[in-house]
């Protein structure tokens, strides 16, 4: 398996300058990158520049700008490179499917916040001091830095990345070659079903209440965004100090929320995986169902739209997004994958409007939270007969239904 793990840097006011420092560079040479194929491309001749034509530029790059370029791994700003490359293949295949192209653009020192170092050796060394009790990471033209290792390391380090949120620096490995750790079978199946009123429900009937971080910091982070607009737009060095504590504000409960939402979701999935050998769960398109309505223009009144229910929908999909469905699912095949338990995505239409005694279909079977059967009468909790319904499409054998 392939697995990542995250542990935050302890580095010295010295080596938190060299980070920043790296970190600048790094943009740097992305933007001069992307300028200079910009620029070919404007040219009559059209050109088309590649990554290994800017790759084998960097040996010049260095050699002219030892003090900044040329301070830095090699394989890293080739990361770097292919980062942009990867931005441009994107760009290319979102043209080619009549997509909205999204054309790659300059990132500001507040945007480019993580380097790569593609192999443990080559320019970094994951535990470079294995004599000290204490765990560091070896960054060329950094040193080595002290790491908050808070678990072990399984497998074998492939990628070491450094990252910055806020103030505080991150140490990303991925390694290969995972060992499984397999739980002890428990002969239970489920179906679950996902909501924004109850987080999941069981085809047990067993509800894991939604948290709602969102809506609970909703109000603080309400009060910071409009301390941050009484503040005029400024580049990062030109801002005042206390501008700076209020974007640090801002951008502290951002990342609170969504470490909120992590935690969340890695509970929840560790309970499931502990109590249920396989696990059916609907296959949600979550980007479909938080899309905002189109319009419909008023065919009587030129220039005038009749209502499409936007408002509305656009409260379901803060709460859907609130929720972290994906993130849930993500993490939720980690851990299967991980405890070697089967997971089982099914169709997820018409889950909750089927009776599952009698497999009657009817949009009027369900009632906000109450099903109620119009041809059996067959009377549940609609995330429960959801959920159910789920497990049965899956082909799980479940209870017969109450």
């Amino acid at each position: 398996m392939i697995r990542a793990y995250k542990f935050l840097l302890r580095p010295t006011v010295r080596q938190a300058q060299a980070l920043s420092e790296m970190l600048r560079d790094h943009c740097s040479l992305y933007n001069g990158a992307l300028q200079e194929r910009r620029d070919a491309y404007r040219h009559p001749s059209k050109t088309s520049i590649k990554y290994g034509q800017q790759s084998a530029q960097l040996k010049e790059i260095r050699a002219f700008d030892p003090e900044r370029q040329g301070r830095w791994s090699f394989s890293s700003q080739q990361a770097t490179l292919r980062r942009l490359d990867k931005a441009f293949q994107a760009f290319f295949r979102r043209v080619k499917a009549g997509e909205k192209p999204g054309y790659p653009r300059f990132r500001g020192a507040n945007w480019f916040d993580t380097v790569e170092f593609p192999k443990d050796g080559d320019g970094c060394r994951w535990g470079s001091t294995p004599h000290d009790p204490v765990t560091r990471v070896r960054l060329q033209g950094v040193g080595h830095v002290r790491v908050h290792k808070h678990r072990p390391v399984r497998g074998r380090v492939k990628t070491v990345s450094v990252k910055r949120e806020g103030r505080q620096w991150y140490v990303v490995l991925a390694c290969d070659n995972v060992p499984a750790q397999p739980l002890p079978a428990t002969g239970a199946v489920t179906g679950i079903d996902m909501g924004v009123t109850h987080f999941l429900t069981t085809s047990e009937g067993a509800h894991v209440e939604n948290p709602r971080h969102g809506k609970r910091n909703a109000d603080a982070l309400a009060e910071a965004q409009r301390a941050l607009k009484a503040f005029p737009r400024r580049k990062r060095a030109d801002r005042s100090a206390k501008h700076r504590r209020v974007v640090e504000m801002v951008a502290g409960l951002h990342r609170k929320v969504r470490r909120q939402r992590t935690d969340h979701a890695h509970k929840a999935a560790l309970a499931l995986v502990r109590d249920y050998d396989q696990i059916a769960h609907e296959r949600l398109n979550i980007a479909n169902m938080v899309r905002a309505p189109k319009p419909k223009p008023d065919p009587e009144q030129s220039g005038a739209f009749l209502p499409n229910g936007a408002a509305s929908k656009a409260g379901l999909s803060r709460s859907i997004l609130d929720a972290g469905w994906g993130v849930f699912l993500g993490i939720l095949t980690q851990k299967a994958e991980s405890a070697a338990r089967v997971l089982i995505p099914v169709d997820p239409r018409n889950t909750s409007r089927t009776c599952p005694k009698c497999q009657h279909v009817d949009g009027e079977n369900r009632d906000g939270e109450k099903f109620q059967c119009t041809s059996c009468q067959h009377i549940d909790h609609a995330d429960r007969v959801g959920a159910w319904n789920v497990a049965l499409r899956a082909g799980l054998v479940l209870p017969n239904v109450a």
